[in-house]
């Protein structure tokens, strides 16, 4: 008896399909839940509908999902830039290059326009590689001195990570400390020069 009991509580019950109400209240809370992009949303709400399927006595129509995720859009719920800014920052803040951010935000669903407007620049872009360096104890950070193959693999890394073989290369083959952050100083001289 206690077999059966147990089979009962394992068992799950299909969720019911959902109504147009439901799908908009599933947008909105993942809406507030998570930040998003447009595209994001509108593959979760597909990957529900999929799920779940969708209650033809309460609408008749097919789910309207871009049109829903527009709606969001234009309501300010939703905003592509805010989210590309945001994780854009987030991902230089861990270490990762320019093209890893690029990647990201493609992923994401972000257009090539919002993609460049937030890319990075070349000091953020050193910045990140510096952290990354230290992070991981690579090039002038490293405790102990590092034979070559070592050194190509911390190579190799940095590029995994999105960093440009010229910038891999900076930070791995800098000799000091401070010769790598006289690097990282080089480029914000120039990002201030060119705001002037």
């Amino acid at each position: 008896m206690d077999g059966n009991r147990h089979k009962r509580k394992t068992e799950r019950r299909p969720k019911k399909p959902l109504s147009p109400a439901q799908l908009h209240d599933l947008a909105l809370s993942y809406a507030a839940r998570y930040a998003t992009s447009a595209a994001k949303l509108e593959r979760y709400l597909q990957r529900k509908l999929y799920e779940r399927g969708w209650d033809e006595a309460a609408g008749s129509t097919p789910p309207d999902v871009a049109g829903l995720v527009a709606d969001f859009v234009a309501k300010g719920y939703v905003d592509d830039e805010a989210y590309a800014r945001m994780r854009a920052g987030d991902l230089l803040r861990r270490g990762y290059g320019g093209a890893r951010v690029n990647q990201a935000l493609g992923q994401a669903g972000i257009g090539e326009q919002v993609r460049e407007d937030v890319a990075p620049g070349e000091a953020e872009k050193r910045r990140a590689a510096l952290h990354l360096a230290q992070k991981r104890r690579f090039g002038p950070f490293a405790s102990q001195p590092v034979d070559r193959e070592k050194r190509e693999k911390a190579i190799a890394a940095m590029l995994r990570a999105g960093h440009t073989f010229d910038h891999a290369r900076a930070v791995i083959d800098a000799e000091t400390e401070d010769q790598a952050r006289r690097w990282l100083a080089e480029a914000e001289d120039w990002d201030d020069d060119s705001s002037l």
